[in-house]
């Protein structure tokens, strides 16, 4: 399934819908008589946020919340990952979906569910997706508290899902939790949104950032009421 990455949208707040393929990369099992293979630093990062109980999640409600000066928007989110059941929540309406069977008209909701989930769970993204490049940079400076950290580029093909082409840098510690993140809609030199990754909380093994806000922190963006199953 084909997805993309980052994309604007939101009324009153900058957001970006990203986009990814549901695709989980196979990894080849060593003998005891065959040489461990190396994991890369996308696994690294993956495995460092939980992604070997992922196997053991059935179900996960959160809702995402958007902060921009004095506007305020959420939306509540029930997914079970196995069965490919979505369901949205908003002030609007309550949709159901199947992710495998949907149509031109659920896009939006797709989108938008696609936008949110990125947000809570990008480092497992970056072993399920495909179709980008990525590129490594040790002991850089971070773009908003200028830590002294490594910068992960990423750049997404003009072939696959919503927003293709868009880049984005993640800035990763010693433990490989992400730090911070920049966007760059369409690969543009400038970052169209830099924010933090904070406040860590772990549920069932899994471990996901609950806040993320800008410089100025006039833009927050967060989770709540996030169960995981």
């Amino acid at each position: 399934m084909k997805k993309s990455i980052l994309v604007s949208l939101l009324v009153a707040a900058t957001l970006f819908i990203v986009g990814c393929q549901e695709s989980t990369k196979k990894k080849t099992e060593s003998s005891p008589n065959e040489e461990t293979k190396e994991l890369s630093i996308l696994e690294k990062i993956a495995n460092a946020n939980g992604y070997k109980n992922w196997k053991d999640v059935n179900k996960i409600t959160y809702t995402f919340n958007v902060d921009r000066d004095s506007s305020h928007f959420q939306r509540t989110w029930h997914w079970s990952p196995k069965e490919e059941k979505v369901t949205l929540i908003s002030s609007k309406d309550t949709i159901n979906y199947h992710t495998s069977q949907k149509d031109s008209t659920l896009t939006k909701t797709d989108q938008a569910f696609i936008n949110d989930k990125y947000w809570l769970l990008f480092p497992f993204q970056l072993v399920w997706d495909k179709g980008f490049d990525y590129t490594v940079k040790e002991e850089v400076n971070s773009p908003l508290h200028k830590e002294i950290l490594t910068e992960i580029s990423i750049s997404y093909n003009n072939e696959d899902g919503y927003t293709p082409g868009d880049m984005y840098k993640i800035y990763i510690n010693k433990n490989y939790m992400i730090k911070e993140w920049s966007f760059h809609p369409q690969g543009a030199e400038k970052a169209a949104l830099v924010n933090t990754w904070e406040d860590y909380e772990s549920q069932k093994g899994i471990k996901f950032a609950k806040m993320h806000q800008d410089s100025t922190g006039s833009f927050k963006l967060y989770f709540t009421n996030v169960s995981i199953q």
